[in-house]
């Protein structure tokens, strides 16, 4: 007899890199994907061709059926979609749905976060829990509703953050485990067997002392406290402050990394920062100058070290390692 989750009828929404790893895990995984719901082609490159989405370059090799509505409430794209008879909607790295959209499905709509909720709701949740210097993060599948990331939560996975690891290295990792986590969820909620708990439910329970004790060593967080967030990046969130310490700088770096990075100036040019170290020493120069020999090394002062940077974009420049980018510049 197929397995009951083989018998739900599935429709995917996602768009970039990150969502394909899910939605690849659900096809070889034997789930009925019935539709996929992405961007539509967008003109990009100096010649401003039109782009697929990554999902839609998989939908395609992978003979799926494709919708790229423009506007979501489009009533020729409603009807389109529910005349699918999709049993269940999954979300991954897409746009915010009408309720109309999101709640159309019988068993309603799922989405995989990159965080453990109800920890860093909003659009960048890697970023975030990188440039605060977390030591672990997750993903978490969660049942769709009016505000966002606020819905019922299905499963979590969590995963460690090496000291080094950048926002990047995260996203990869992330996505593998995801989409592992986002089968688990299908299967479990085609059993039956899983449990919807809400995110309330989590942020106000009452730990008793053992417990907190337990959370406050292996946790980010203390799940009674207020959750983070984790609002889209802005530009004025990549500058640097180098009159903040050596490790919050280096998280900042790192979390912003390889997209959209940090940066400061350099004779007025944006100097964008991939990759640094971290020197605990009292700087001989005021935070934010900084020191080189013209040939190995170039370092900003923070308030208590230095911060020599490996991987740089000077402004109108090609991205290179620190001593090619010296080899090449005069002070």
């Amino acid at each position: 007899m197929e397995e009951k989750y083989k018998q739900l009828r599935i429709v995917f929404m996602g768009t970039p890199e990150f969502a394909v790893a899910s939605l690849d895990a659900l096809v070889k995984a034997g789930c009925n994907i019935v539709g996929v719901i992405t961007a539509p082609d967008k003109p990009a490159g100096r010649g401003m061709t039109l782009q697929q989405s990554a999902v839609k370059r998989y939908a395609v090799e992978n003979n799926l059926h494709i919708l790229q509505p423009e506007k979501l409430k489009n009533p020729e794209f409603l009807a389109e979609l529910r005349s699918l008879n999709a049993d269940l909607q999954i979300v991954v790295a897409f746009r915010m749905l009408p309720e109309l959209v999101w709640n159309m499905p019988p068993m309603g709509s799922v989405n995989l976060h990159g965080s453990l909720l109800p920890q860093y709701r909003g659009a960048a949740p890697i970023n975030w829990a990188v440039i605060n210097g977390e030591k672990e993060t997750g993903v978490t599948t969660f049942k769709l509703k009016h505000e966002i990331d606020t819905g019922d939560i299905l499963l979590q996975q969590r995963f460690s953050i090496g000291e080094n690891e950048t926002a990047g290295d995260v996203h990869d990792r992330m996505k593998e485990i995801g989409a592992a986590l986002l089968v688990k969820t299908v299967k479990g909620l085609a059993d039956g067997t899983l449990e919807e708990i809400p995110q309330a439910a989590i942020v106000n329970r009452q730990l008793s002392i053992e417990e907190q004790l337990v959370v406050n060593v292996h946790s980010p967080f203390s799940i009674h406290h207020s959750p983070k967030h984790a609002p889209k990046i802005f530009t004025e969130t990549c500058k640097i402050d180098f009159t903040k310490s050596v490790a919050e700088v280096h998280n900042l770096v790192r979390g912003l990394a390889p997209y959209p990075a940090a940066f400061t100036f350099l004779k007025e040019k944006k100097l964008k920062i991939y990759a640094v170290q971290k020197i605990a020493a009292t700087p001989k120069v005021l935070p934010g100058e900084f020191e080189t020999d013209g040939k190995t090394y170039l370092q900003f002062a923070c308030s208590d070290g230095y911060i020599p940077v490996l991987d740089i974009q000077l402004e109108g420049k090609k991205r290179m390692p620190v001593a090619d980018f010296l080899r090449g510049y005069k002070f």
